[in-house]
């Protein structure tokens, strides 16, 4: 068995800066980040939608632990997502690691170009899942990098003197995400009655792939988008914005629902990975980045893998006469290569999700 550092996970092909292009005067954005919104969801212009809030405090509480139990078993049935409060996470690793991301990003292009995606990979400062000379192109720059295991890391993506200090940044929030994210994993478990222990424990050694994104302003943001609508394949995707600027929107009732930002919380989605095992009972939602006219916004994105024994199928104790598997049994690495190979072909309008449905 490959353990995930080394998988195959695809590469992608050299794409201009998007901070570049935005810091020249621009009469139309290029051809290539034009977006034909015919047919697109609209944005919700009703206030009552609103992405759930939880409180870790109140999870750990004895006295709200069943209430708030039940809210995030709502969330992340019916939202699929949430923002998380009163959690542990180190307020100045946090700040820190959204220093160094916007450092990163102000960086020379030349500098930049040091941790440039190399031929075969998707690590490094680029854009990912490009694969042909045509393809529409997303208004954002990134960084991706595999943050743990720690053997995983390829530290030639990672910067070094400049920015002072990223790498031992990058380390701890890496590390402090990876602890939140087996606590989030183990009160998921409980809402769906499954064993807290068990599920915590494969995601305490799984793996923390880090994106960290720079959404430049656009003159024309309504006709560009930051990141494609799409569903994540890991267990959880945990994201903090670095900043009061909202961008993230996922999609609700066939609208298109901006998440707000709150100051000192982590927005927490629900993966393929733990839809699979909750056999549908919770869902990976779609969601997309969009951008605005005037600043730039910057976020960070760390996904969360079991580690690479865990079988990827729906759990046995949500399986009955009343409730049958709905998804395929796959191996870890299967699952993953499933996903990696579909990126190097051309969209064929199947969500990977219905792939991997019995």
């Amino acid at each position: 068995m490959a353990s995930p550092a080394t998988l195959n996970l695809g590469s992608s092909i050299p794409v201009p800066s998007v901070k570049e292009i935005a810091s020249q005067p621009l009469l139309a954005v290029p051809h290539r980040y034009l977006r034909d919104a015919d047919g697109d969801y609209p944005t919700a212009g009703d206030s009552s939608l609103q992405v759930p809030v939880l409180d870790m405090a109140r999870l750990l509480d004895p006295q709200f632990h069943e209430f708030e139990l039940q809210k995030l078993h709502d969330a992340c049935k019916n939202w699929g997502i949430f923002q998380l409060t009163g959690h542990e996470v180190c307020d100045e690793s946090v700040k820190s690691m959204h220093r160094k991301t916007e450092e990163f990003f102000d960086l020379s292009p030349e500098v930049k170009k040091l941790y440039a995606q190399k031929s075969g990979s998707l690590e490094g400062y680029g854009q990912a899942f490009v694969i042909s000379e045509d393809q529409k192109l997303e208004w954002c720059d990134m960084i991706f990098l595999k943050a743990i295991p720690v053997h995983a890391r390829k530290l030639e993506f990672w910067p070094e003197q400049q920015p002072h200090q990223f790498r031992e940044a990058l380390h701890a929030y890496s590390h402090d995400m990876r602890k939140i994210a087996s606590s989030i994993i183990g009160f998921i478990a409980m809402a769906l009655g499954l064993d807290a222990k068990t599920l915590s424990k494969a995601f305490e050694g799984g793996s923390y792939d880090v994106r960290m994104n720079c959404y430049p302003p656009c003159p024309e943001p309504e006709r560009v988008i930051g990141i494609s609508s799409h569903a994540d394949i890991s267990g959880i995707t945990l994201l903090t914005d670095c900043g009061d600027i909202p961008g993230l929107q996922v999609l609700k009732d066939g609208q298109w629902v901006f998440i707000e930002p709150i100051t000192n919380s982590i927005v927490v989605n629900v993966g393929i990975i733990m839809e699979v095992v909750s056999n549908g009972i919770y869902k990976a939602p779609y969601h997309r980045a969009a951008v605005n006219r005037k600043k730039d916004r910057f976020s960070i994105v760390t996904f969360c893998y079991p580690d690479g024994k865990f079988e990827i199928k729906p759990s046995e104790q949500l399986i009955n006469s009343e409730s049958v598997a709905l998804y395929k049994s796959l191996t870890y690495d299967e699952y993953m290569q499933s996903f990696y190979e579909r990126t190097k072909l051309s969209d064929d309008g199947i969500p990977f999700i219905d792939t991997l449905k019995v």
